[in-house]
């Protein structure tokens, strides 16, 4: 008897900070956790994109920001089967080294929004984990002296 695999879908989030030291957050237009604030980020379109471009497509879409893959720098993998009510998703968080435009919503946001760090908490999905382990990888990167 043949066995099937159900896989998660996979996701990339970005971590955009600039250069007060402010997070990009959208507030969500849609289900789940419609209204609130989230990490810029969505669903690799299967066989086109590799996370890397799924994350560059996925800022301009929801932000109009502009980046490149190779200035994006993975900050975790996470893939608790209970961080998206709408099944199994498994997302690579990156940290957006460069980017160029002026953000406004699209796509996805109904608004969009720049956050300093002691503002940053009860967010959807699992982003609030996301963010500490950003700043601990923005630590380690500065023990290591690396800037940015």
């Amino acid at each position: 008897m043949e066995q099937i695999f159900r896989n998660p879908g996979v996701t990339a989030d970005l971590i955009v900070e600039n250069e007060k030291g402010e997070i990009l957050l959208i507030r969500r237009k849609h289900e789940p956790f419609k209204g609130k604030w989230a990490l810029p980020g969505g669903f690799l379109e299967y066989g086109k994109e590799t996370l890397e471009e799924c994350g560059v497509r996925e800022l301009e879409e929801e932000t109009h920001l502009i980046t490149e893959p190779r200035y994006l720098r993975l900050i975790g993998t996470y893939s608790n089967p209970k961080r998206d009510p709408r099944g199994h998703t498994v997302a690579s968080a990156y940290a957006v080294l460069n980017y160029s435009g002026e953000a406004y919503p699209g796509d996805d946001a109904g608004e969009i929004g720049w956050f300093p760090k002691k503002s940053l908490y009860n967010l959807a999905f699992d982003h609030d984990e996301i963010i500490k382990d950003y700043y601990k990888w923005k630590e380690d990167r500065k023990k290591l002296g690396k800037s940015r």
